[in-house]
């Protein structure tokens, strides 16, 4: 004979009742809990109803399974099993008919039910199967249309404070005044950009963020969801109940408002970009001379929460070559803003095409400032930057030539010491002089003419005769202290010393010739010329 028809699933459902709230429907009034009362929480989403022996099979998260124990009248003995299997596939409990197929059930499945807090209930005999399922699904649905009703609401609320022009601040008052909460706005790095609430619950928020792992979540007393605009993660807006009561629908409402908050962040970020773009703009001609009188030059700085008659030093971080510029860039100005406002408030900072120039107190420590910036940038990127820094600058009408230092000290201190170099104008000594030179191919030439074949790495002999010529100049024609450095012979580098003069001449006893050669090897050591 076949099994009767299976009665379908009721489908997916969002929101449902609790397993305690079903009981209390009329139609299950005289309905009877015999086991599992610490269940009484568990949610109810659909009815299922079992009208075969493998229901295992068919079964769904957050149903409540109604039976007659038809489909097990001939194998009694798999209801000991029942509720484990129930319980492991997140079924919320088991409503059962006793007398017509199953005079009891077994003492081992009441026992498990209680141990693993798995709602079995005695349904009266009178009642239908039909009106169960009709009740208790107008009851998840009348809750789930209020819960999408009050989501729809506060969603109009949250749009309506952008519309009036709000931003984070107004977006989580609204929420913390919609769900009774404290509510909060955080950024990536766990920074708190706003938040609203009761004050001590606010302060408990904060001392809790450290806690909460993953862009979403949820715990009794704490829930969180992304703020994502443009792909990107923005951070998250947490709620905070310190007796616990947010529920599944607050969540609902959370998401409404990280949508919102995706809002003002993209509002924020446009703002922003044209902010910056006139930043850059009036700092670029402050730095080029074109910017005016120096009163002008002092009101618009003023306007921009600048100070630039204050004795300063200007510091230029330059991309170094490789990578996806575009990208690094924009992480560049975001590091160096981030660090120059850590130390000097009142500073200028401003991006350009691929480098990015910061003028701040000539108090401050321009080196920690760089570290800070560089330790912010590679948290983000593999990419690196070189820092110039420029002399003390007094006056606003010296910006440009501050400038002109520090760009100097950032290219001249990238060819001596490669990626991620950091100098300072006044360190780079003969340096300087040479950067100043712009017709390189003059450079070549003397390098030519004064190092001869000692001038080119073709040949790994002349390279290591360079090598020794570069100590030999730098101990002062120390021959012990060469041979000391160079681990040779004495003699070998008496004979090296010998061959160096038939190749470059008698620099041994001509200083003129030697401070020629000493050039071209600073030359040498530029890189890129």
């Amino acid at each position: 004979m076949e099994p009767p028809v299976r009665l379908a699933s009721t489908g997916t459902i969002i929101h449902g009742i609790t397993v305690g709230e079903v009981l209390g429907v009329s139609t299950l009034a005289e309905a009877e809990l015999i086991a599992g009362e610490t269940g009484l929480g568990r949610i109810v989403q659909r009815l299922n109803v079992m009208e075969v022996p493998d229901i295992l099979a068919w079964v769904k998260p957050h149903e409540l399974l109604l039976t007659t124990g038809y489909p097990l009248r001939n194998t009694p003995q798999s209801l000991g099993r029942l509720v484990a299997d129930l319980d492991e596939r997140g079924l919320a409990a088991l409503a059962i008919k006793l007398g017509r197929y199953v005079d009891e059930l077994p003492g081992e499945m009441v026992e498990q039910a209680d141990r693993l807090g798995f709602p079995l209930i005695l349904l009266p005999n009178d009642v239908g199967f039909d009106d169960i399922l009709n009740q208790v699904l107008t009851d998840i649905l009348n809750r789930q249309a209020a819960m999408l009703v009050r989501a729809e609401e506060a969603h109009r609320a949250l749009v309506q404070v952008v519309l009036a022009g709000g931003g984070l601040n107004e977006v989580t008052a609204e929420v913390s005044g919609l769900l009774d909460v404290a509510v909060a706005a955080v950024d990536g790095t766990g920074r708190v950009l706003a938040a609203a609430g009761p004050a001590d619950h606010v302060a408990a928020l904060r001392q809790g963020l450290g806690r909460l792992s993953g862009t979403a979540g949820s715990t009794p007393a704490f829930a969180w969801v992304p703020v994502v605009a443009g792909g990107h993660h923005h951070g998250r807006i947490v709620a905070h109940s310190p007796a616990g009561s947010i529920h599944d629908s607050d969540i609902g409402i959370l998401e409404r408002a990280a949508t919102v908050a995706a809002l003002v962040v993209t509002r924020q970020d446009a703002v922003n970009a044209v902010e910056s773009k006139y930043r850059a703009d009036f700092l670029r001609d402050v730095l080029t001379g074109r910017a005016g009188a120096a009163e002008r030059v002092a009101a618009r700085a003023r306007a921009f929460g600048w100070d630039l008659e204050r004795p300063v030093t200007v510091l230029v971080a330059e991309l170094d070559p490789a990578g996806e510029e575009r990208a690094a860039q924009d992480r560049l100005i975001v590091a160096w803003t981030g660090a120059l406002r850590r130390h000097d408030a009142r500073g200028a900072v401003a991006g350009f095409s691929n480098e990015v120039v910061a003028v701040l107190d000539a108090a401050v420590d321009a080196a920690k400032v760089a570290r800070d910036a560089a330790s912010a940038f590679a948290d983000a990127l593999p990419a690196t930057f070189s820092t110039g820094t420029s002399r003390l600058c007094a006056r606003p009408a010296a910006l440009p030539e501050a400038y002109g230092q520090a760009l100097k000290a950032a290219r001249v201190g990238r060819q001596l010491h490669g990626p991620g170099a950091v100098a300072h104008f006044d360190q780079l000594g003969v340096y300087r002089l040479l950067s100043l030179v712009n017709d390189t191919e003059e450079l070549h030439a003397f390098v030519r003419e004064t190092l001869g074949p000692l001038a080119g790495d073709d040949d790994a002999e002349n390279a290591d005769l360079r090598r020794t010529l570069q100590v030999l100049l730098e101990t002062n024609l120390n021959v012990a202290e060469t041979a000391r450095r160079l681990h040779f012979h004495y003699n070998t580098l008496r004979y090296r010393i010998g061959k160096l003069e038939r190749l470059l001449g008698n620099f041994t006893a001509d200083h003129h010739l030697r401070l020629n050669l000493t050039l071209a090897l600073h030359v040498l050591r530029m890189r890129g010329i």
